[in-house]
């Protein structure tokens, strides 16, 4: 057997052989480098949330923000003069205190189970309001207020659309059984989307974030399935005879490159995302496999060792001649675009290491930005600002997030379990 096969089987293999306890992730969020280009920024306690949300709201903005890397949280006993009134508060003082922008707000009871929740964001060295909002809303519903806010916070001071109120799927380990998992990004409101005792991999989001592809062994080999996430329905969308795997959504929702072994060995195919047949895209020899779309949907991304070694491949959707695209290792696979088109990440084994690398396109000049003895799946954040993977550290299942220059990495979520194939999904849609 090659060793790129070898290789390509090593997630399945560990799959195989953790027996670990029950899952639950915990937020754990510990920045890990680029503290010194920090934004610092104030959030207050809003007024009034312990009685009317049970607090339940200043902790999960500050928590986002941490999450990007960007800001560096001032403490709100900087300055004990706590205002009375959110629409006037000190901002001397917490200029004095060392906070460039100051977020604050109130939560009111508005009737009928419902409050009312109001912020807004000052810059306090130009003494004005940058962005605010009012949102009523069901008690139950305060944690989406909490990222939404977070979210205009952030697109307020970075220019960039806020990522607080998408998901992440990944695949979990608990003892004997397989769980696909969708949660918040910060790891909170977990939901099983499919439990069984057979391996399942390569989870994959729809652009709408409506649907999952992924693989399941469930029939004793790998078949591809697509799931609806809101009725749980599912098909089995690619069942040819040998392996079908490695699912990934065409940017318009309509098509999945897969890759099936009906020639005898890997190829790179695309069907329509309700099934149907399949189009062979790659003509060669050696194993190809990984796709992943560009987001002009004209090109395939691909792993493929047709040189003798793993190596990143990219060729047009509709077929013809392939192009390599890495050039440094020996052992390059896992490919992901970002979503502007203008690099991909992928993980690199460098000695005993795998490192999750970002290579602009046109270009061989590549950057590590993770740093543990072991990574795997990158996956883009839907505004190309953070790039989540999963590490492993002393047999803990450990989920990063790093920005794409490498000049901060944050470690989001520690799992009591074996977590493998995260996937960063989509915007929510309206």
């Amino acid at each position: 057997m090659k060793p790129f096969r070898l290789l390509l089987t090593l997630a399945w293999a560990l799959a195989a052989l953790c027996m670990l306890p029950a899952a639950r992730a915990e937020m754990t969020i510990e920045i890990v480098g680029g503290g010194a280009n920090r934004h610092p920024i104030a959030v207050a306690a809003f007024q009034d949330e312990a009685s009317r949300v049970g607090g339940n709201l200043t902790p999960i903005v500050r928590s986002d923000l941490d999450m990007t890397g960007f800001f560096r949280q001032i403490s709100p006993s900087a300055v004990p003069m706590a205002p009375a009134d959110p629409a006037s508060p000190p901002l001397p003082a917490w200029q004095a205190a060392g906070a460039q922008s100051l977020a604050l707000g109130r939560v009111e009871d508005a009737g009928n189970g419902q409050v009312r929740i109001s912020f807004r964001l000052f810059d306090t060295a130009q003494r004005k309001q940058l962005t605010g909002g009012t949102f009523t809303v069901p008690v139950a519903q305060t944690r989406d207020v909490a990222h939404t806010i977070a979210d205009m916070i952030y697109q307020a001071l970075t220019g960039h659309r806020g990522l607080f109120n998408t998901r992440i799927a990944y695949v979990l380990k608990s003892g004997r059984e397989y769980l696909l998992q969708v949660s918040d990004v910060d790891g909170a409101r977990p939901q099983t989307i499919l439990r069984s005792r057979e391996p399942i991999i390569s989870p994959s989001w729809s652009p709408d974030g409506r649907r999952l592809a992924y693989v399941s062994f469930e029939s004793r080999k790998p078949v591809v399935w697509v799931q609806d996430l809101a009725t749980g329905q599912r098909r089995a969308v690619a069942n040819f005879k040998g392996s079908n795997s490695a699912p990934a959504w065409s940017p318009d929702g309509t098509r999945l490159a897969v890759v099936l072994t009906t020639s005898g060995n890997s190829q790179v195919y695309v069907i329509d995302a309700a099934g149907g047949q399949a189009r062979r895209v790659t003509r060669s020899d050696a194993i190809d496999t990984e796709p992943t779309w560009t987001p002009d949907g004209n090109t395939l991304l691909f792993v493929s060792d047709r040189s003798g070694t793993p190596q990143i491949y990219s060729a047009p959707a509709g077929g013809g001649e392939a192009r390599r695209l890495t050039w440094e290792g020996s052992y390059n696979v896992s490919p992901k675009v970002s979503p502007d088109g203008r690099s991909f990440t992928y993980v690199r084994r460098e000695g005993g290491r795998f490192r999750v690398i970002v290579q602009d396109f046109g270009s061989s000049d590549s950057r590590t930005i993770s740093d543990a003895a072991y990574n795997e799946r990158p996956s883009f954040a839907p505004n190309g600002r953070m790039v989540l993977y999963a590490s492993d550290e002393g047999g803990r299942s450990v989920l990063y997030a790093a920005n794409p220059d490498g000049s901060s990495r944050v470690r989001l979520a520690v799992i009591n379990g074996d977590v493998q194939d995260p996937a960063w999904g989509p915007f929510n849609q309206p």
